[in-house]
């Protein structure tokens, strides 16, 4: 999805940053205004947070309507939800974050996720990175539990995870 966004705003480096922080946020377009979900963003404020000018966004929203395939893209994109990632810790969750020698190689989540079951861990939720997006992007398992340090061998014996953290 990224590669066509990207393509198509190639010469127009601004609205490609708009178009990022649209994608990144899961922000959608309606009737050329920017949603978040059902809640009305301000395009003054995606501006500020793509370090663009207002009119770049109005221009950057008019560039993606007139394009059919980008017009899907963002009519139908939606924030993905609340990530328990950042407020883990005080919740005293579980998190292991899995950096991967290649996003592309199968059965990294499958595998982790099998470990973490083993244990009698329960895993609330599963955040990936798009690597189209992302320069390193990682699996983030957020369990019900303190996942044991005792684990991260076994996580690092899986083909394909380059990096373990546990925290």
């Amino acid at each position: 999805m990224w590669r066509r966004v990207s393509e198509y705003l190639k010469d127009y480096p601004e609205r490609l940053l708009v178009a990022k922080v649209l994608v990144e946020n899961g922000l959608n377009i309606k009737n050329g205004r920017i949603y978040c979900n059902e809640i009305e963003i301000p395009t003054l404020k995606v501006a500020r947070v793509a370090k663009v000018d207002r009119r770049t966004v109005v221009e950057t929203l008019k560039m993606i309507r007139k394009n059919d395939e980008l017009r899907l893209i963002f009519t139908h994109i939606r924030s993905a939800g609340i990530s328990l990632r950042e407020i883990a810790r005080p919740l005293n969750l579980g998190v292991v974050e899995i950096t991967p020698e290649d996003p592309k190689i199968v059965g990294i989540l499958a595998n982790v996720a099998s470990i973490i079951a083993a244990e009698g861990i329960s895993i609330r939720q599963a955040l990936t990175d798009d690597p189209e997006l992302s320069p390193e992007p990682k699996l983030t398992l957020i369990a019900n539990r303190e996942i044991p340090g005792t684990l991260i061998p076994k996580f690092l014996k899986i083909k394909g995870v380059a990096k373990v953290s546990v925290y």
